[in-house]
């Protein structure tokens, strides 16, 4: 099992968790995972944590400041079958009508979304979907914001791919009952 991880659900591990950890043995845990490629990080979503809080994330896991820990997503190369799903599937038709977007605008969108770390979580985890990847996000289906694109769970529901939340990994998957960790 790979868990992807996205920067919201890094930033909530910051915010959230490490707070409490005055022993580290919650962020070792984390350390050891990501080591030894049970959480995976996409270069993409590296590449955003710089710009979030001051790059907050960074400082406090300094550990996956290692690149050679990163997945490059410079190889992924999205299908036709995946342009398919970004038109039909993963866009929100009623926000493109209510904006009055063109074919052009759309396109541009298209273009500019595929360079996104949401796009590239969606596509690394379909090039990899014979391990059962989990993306893990922090975001819900709901409250869109009124972005054109749909949210990471919605996406993910729709090419089959396991989503869920930061707690909902460490409890369901990795069996780590965070009540029981030295804090």
């Amino acid at each position: 099992m790979n868990a992807i991880i996205d920067t919201s659900s890094l930033l909530a591990f910051v915010r959230y968790y490490l707070p409490f950890d005055k022993s580290g043995t919650f962020k070792g845990l984390f350390q050891t995972k990501f080591e030894n490629g049970e959480i995976i990080i996409l270069d993409k979503v590296f590449d955003e944590s710089r710009y979030i809080s001051q790059g907050v994330i960074l400082k406090e896991l300094e550990f996956i400041n290692d690149k050679k820990k990163h997945i490059n997503t410079s190889s992924l190369i999205p299908s036709k079958k995946f342009f398919n799903l970004l038109e039909n599937h993963f866009c929100n038709k009623d926000i493109v009508r209510l904006k009055g977007i063109t074919e052009v605008e759309f396109e541009q969108e298209k273009t500019r979304y595929l360079t996104t770390p949401d796009a590239n979580l969606l596509l690394y985890s379909l090039s990899i979907k014979a391990n059962s990847p989990i993306v893990v996000t922090e975001e819900t289906k709901t409250a869109n914001d009124n972005k054109i694109f749909k949210k990471i769970p919605e996406n993910c529901k729709e090419i089959d791919i396991e989503c869920c939340s930061l707690p909902k990994l460490l409890k369901d998957h990795f069996k780590i009952d965070i009540s029981k960790l030295t804090m």
